[in-house]
């Protein structure tokens, strides 16, 4: 009696007297394609997430070269302020795209463990499903059965090995975007030390210029005051006329002083106490020159 039949859709020859049912063969043989189809359909999504990844870097990278440098039209009433002020700033933007970079490379992390996950589900489903198709099949077409086994296995590791590569370029991506990031801000920030440590030594010296120059007009002031008092001494009336031009131009040069050092210690108002006493003891002595100098006259 022939046992020989019609070949199925799956290749399956049906074979009378062989223990299965060519329905549930084909049943089964139809489930594992589209087991098979899922899994590259799944190896097909990290190969998008990970292109988005990279996008979302280039978008990342692009924000932070967008940034605009920092400036400072002038210094404020310390500098050191300002100086705490601008680190605060550096830090949080640096903290900002750290814990973004963090969040892109968890998330890209989750998303591949639920896959090398479910593809190893799938492995120890199919590998499951083989054997158990396999031992029904062994009295039938041991060769086919092997084959059908060999061939799940084969591609579930690959569905799983794709995964996990897929994992690695992310998070290989992730920690390069970081560090990128970290060594920007932190070249930043010392650029702004710098310009922060240059314009505190430039206004130092104007300051001193300012302050040397009215200390030489008082000195000036008081050399007038004395050739006004060894003028005296030599004619009482020319003394007299002298002393008189002498005290005026010493009024308006004293006059100049303020004004010049109240521009001064409104531009450095942190110096204040220290310029205002200089500038009190300078009224003192130019008013017991003039009060002197007119009881003599």
């Amino acid at each position: 009696m022939s046992s020989s039949g019609v070949p199925s859709s799956h290749g399956f020859t049906t074979v009378r007297g062989r223990g299965y049912r060519p329905e549930q063969a084909e049943a089964y043989a139809d489930g594992i394609s589209r087991e098979r189809d899922e899994a590259w359909e799944r190896a097909a999504r990290l190969t998008v997430l990970a292109r988005e990844m990279e996008a979302e870097a280039e978008r990342l990278r692009d924000v932070v070269a967008r940034l605009a440098p920092q400036t400072y039209a002038e210094l404020g009433e310390r500098a050191q302020r300002l100086l705490a002020l601008a680190e605060a700033e550096a830090e949080a933007v640096l903290e900002a795209g750290r814990a973004h970079a963090r969040a892109v490379a968890e998330a890209a992390a989750e998303e591949a463990r639920e896959a090398g996950e479910a593809a190893r589900a799938y492995a120890d489903s199919v590998g499951a499903e083989a054997d158990e198709w396999v031992g029904r099949r062994e009295r039938a077409d041991g060769a086919e059965a092997d084959e059908a086994r060999v061939r799940a296995r084969r591609e579930a590791k690959e569905v799983r090995g794709e995964a996990l590569a897929a994992l690695r370029e992310v998070r290989q991506r992730c920690e390069g975007l970081l560090a990128g990031q970290e060594k920007e801000q932190e070249e930043r920030r010392e650029a702004l030390e710098r310009e922060i440590a240059e314009r505190m030594a430039a206004s130092d010296a104007v300051d001193a210029e300012r302050i040397a120059a009215a200390e030489a007009r008082l000195s000036e002031a008081k050399r007038t005051f004395a050739d006004a008092e060894e003028a005296a001494r030599h004619g009482q009336e020319d003394a007299s006329a002298r002393a008189a031009e002498i005290l005026a131009e010493a009024r308006l040069q004293e006059e100049r002083i303020g004004r010049e050092t109240e521009r001064v210690l409104r531009e450095h108002g942190e110096e204040w106490d220290e310029v205002r006493g200089h500038m009190d003891h300078v009224r003192s002595s130019l008013a017991a020159l003039t009060g002197r100098a007119s009881v003599e006259s």
